[in-house]
C-alpha cells in the first residue's frame, strides 16, 4: 500500500525537473496521475516512464495559464480516473532581468505562467469539489502550490519572479480558509532543487549539490506526504523543502510596536527605536545575515 494509493493526482509543469520528480515519486505511492505540460514529447516521456513501472499515468498537453487549458486539465483527470483528489500547482518559467532593463513581456509572462495558471487550475478545482461537496460526497482534497525563497525573501534581478511567488504565498493562505469548507487543503512548498530551471544559479557547484542534496527527490517526499491522507490536518502552511532542511516558513508577524503620533516630524523619534528592535530581512535562505549583528 503507497501512502497515495487510488488518489487522483495532476502536475503542472511536469515535464522535466522537479514537475516529472513529483509525478514520479506520487505514482510510486499508488497515485494516479496527471501530467502537464506545454511540451507534447516531454509529457509523452514522463507518461511512458510511469507506466514502465506499472504506474498510473495520462498526458494533457496544454497552457493552463488559459482558462481553457485549465478546465480541459481538471477534465482529463475526471473524465479519465471519475474524480480528482490533488492538485499540484508547479508551472513555471523564468526572465530575470535588473528591474530597470526589464521588459512588459518579461514582467507579464512570468506572472501569467505562475500566478494566473495557480488561480485557474485551483479555482477549476475548487468548482469540482464545491459540486461534490454539495452533492454529498465526502471529500479528502488537496492543493498544492509552488512557491520559492525569492518570493519569500528576495533576490536580486528577479522582481517579476518574486512578485509571482510571493502572490503565489498570499494566495495560499486565501484559499486555504476558503476550501476548508469543501474538505480541501492549500499549502504550498518552496522547493531548493537543482533542475534545467535551477541550473544557472550556481548550485550546482555548492558542496551540497556534489552530496546529491539538492537532488528534487528531497523534495518530492515532501510533496507526496502533502498530496496523502496523512496530511490531511495541515493547511496554510509553506514548507521549505531540499536535502539541506526540511522547515515551516513563517510569515509575516507584527513586529516591534510603538504609541501612534500624528505629526510627521515626531515619526521619527517613535520610529527609529522599533527599527532598531525589529529582525532585519532574511537573506535568500531564511536566515538572518551574518552581517545583522554588526546593525545592532
Amino acid at each position: 500500500m503507497g501512502l497515495c494509493d487510488g488518489r487522483v493526482c495532476l502536475v503542472t509543469g511536469a515535464g522535466q525537473g522537479i514537475g516529472r520528480a513529483y509525478v514520479e515519486a506520487l505514482a510510486a505511492e499508488g497515485a494516479l496521475v496527471v501530467v502537464n505540460d506545454v511540451a507534447a514529447s516531454a509529457v509523452d516521456d514522463v507518461v511512458a516512464a510511469v507506466r514502465a513501472k506499472g504506474g498510473g499515468a495520462v498526458g494533457h498537453v496544454g497552457d493552463v495559464s488559459t482558462a481553457a487549458g485549465a478546465d480541459a486539465l481538471i477534465a482529463t483527470a475526471t473524465d479519465t480516473w471519475g474524480g480528482l483528489d490533488a492538485v499540484v500547482n508547479n508551472a513555471g518559467i523564468a526572465r530575470d532581468r535588473m528591474l530597470v532593463n526589464m521588459s512588459e513581456g518579461d514582467w507579464d509572462d512570468v506572472l501569467r505562467v505562475h500566478l494566473k495558471s495557480t488561480f485557474l487550475v485551483t479555482q477549476r478545482a475548487a468548482r469540482h469539489w464545491r459540486e461534490r461537496s454539495k452533492a454529498g460526497d465526502a471529500i479528502d482534497a488537496r492543493v498544492i502550490n509552488t512557491v520559492s525563497s525569492v518570493g519569500l525573501y528576495g533576490h536580486v534581478g528577479q522582481a517579476n519572479y518574486a512578485a509571482a511567488k510571493g502572490a503565489i504565498a498570499s494566495f495560499t493562505l486565501v484559499a486555504a480558509m476558503e476550501l476548508a469548507r469543501y474538505g480541501a487543503t492549500v499549502n504550498a512548498v518552496c522547493p531548493t532543487a537543482l533542475t534545467p530551471m535551477t541550473e544557472a544559479v550556481g548550485l550546482g557547484e555548492s558542496d551540497a549539490a556534489r552530496e546529491g542534496r539538492y537532488d528534487p527527490k528531497w523534495v518530492a517526499a515532501a510533496l507526496v506526504w502533502l498530496a496523502s491522507p496523512l496530511a490531511a490536518d495541515v493547511t496554510g502552511r509553506v514548507i521549505v523543502a531540499s536535502g539541506v532542511r526540511l522547515a515551516i516558513a513563517e510569515g509575516w508577524h507584527r513586529g516591534p510596536t510603538g504609541t501612534p503620533v500624528d505629526d510627521p516630524a515626531a515619526v521619527d523619534a517613535v520610529i527609529r527605536p522599533l527599527l532598531a528592535a525589529a529582525a532585519p530581512n532574511a537573506d535568500v535562505q531564511g536566515d538572518i545575515p551574518r552581517w545583522s549583528s554588526a546593525l545592532s
